[in-house]
């Protein structure tokens, strides 16, 4: 059933495309962008989700002052907020989980392809599209074969780094105990990620960080950079220049009448 309905249709989608256009990598990235535009939806509405929970961080650390040392009432307190807010706190997993059965036919589907031997092509630096499928490559060290290695390790690495910068795009410094639970979960499986794309076919850390740089995208013209946003400086206030000015002022005339 789930190689009827997923498996076999992202198979002969990326054979398609990889017969009109003659590159499985191009093929990669396009599947990667038609699977993001029908899950835009919830796309948008993880983000708007986000963006309500950054604006709702006021009130948090408010609760959080206000009923800390008690951690039932505070739990009841917030849970009252999200509702009043119409805010869903676990609405930013729910796009990871619905590409989850993508991310397993792909794999599939990828494996299927390379072997029957349609998938060993190369792809700007990347060796082979079909490889890795181990950590043989990368351990022990005494298996190191340059420059495969550091190919190899380009796609993971941007992996971590790509999905460390969306969630941070997509969240802010928080006192919610529930919020920043879910933080910390999103931070160690970009981790994850980064260290399954070591020991998976490079199409699919390929669709990863495709997908991520979409995520990037998106988010930046939805809600700018974020939490990546540099603070701003505090300006002193008008008082305290007009003082500063009267007093360099004053040293000047002083000056000049030594002078």
């Amino acid at each position: 059933m789930f190689d009827t309905l997923i498996v076999i249709p992202l198979m002969e989608s990326l054979k398609f495309l990889s017969g009109v256009i003659g590159s499985y990598g191009i093929a990669i990235i396009l599947l990667t962008i038609f699977i993001r535009l029908i899950t835009l939806p919830l796309t948008l509405q993880q983000i708007r989700s986000s963006k309500a929970m950054q604006e709702l961080q006021p009130k948090l650390q408010e609760l959080q002052r206000k009923y800390g040392k008690d951690k039932e009432k505070l739990s009841q307190e917030q849970m009252k907020l999200y509702r009043e807010a119409g805010v869903n706190p676990l609405a930013g997993c729910l796009p990871m989980l619905v590409q989850l059965p993508i991310w397993i036919g792909l794999y599939q589907a990828l494996r299927n392809l390379a072997t029957a031997g349609l998938l060993q092509e190369g792809f700007l630096w990347i060796p082979s599209l079909a490889q890795p499928t181990s950590l043989e490559w990368f351990w022990p060290p005494s298996n190191w074969v340059w420059p495969d290695v550091a190919a190899y390790l380009v796609l993971p690495i941007l992996t971590v780094v790509s999905q460390i910068v969306v969630q941070k795009m997509m969240t802010s410094p928080t006192t919610d105990p529930q919020q920043s639970a879910m933080n910390q979960t999103m931070l160690m499986m970009s981790f994850m990620f980064g260290f399954f794309a070591m020991q998976v076919p490079s199409g699919l850390a390929l669709y990863w960080v495709t997908s991520n740089l979409l995520s990037l995208i998106q988010q930046y013209f939805v809600s700018g950079w974020g939490s990546l946003r540099p603070p701003k400086q505090a300006e002193a206030p008008r008082g305290a220049k007009a003082a500063s000015k009267r007093e360099k002022r004053d040293a000047r005339r002083k000056k000049k009448r030594r002078g």
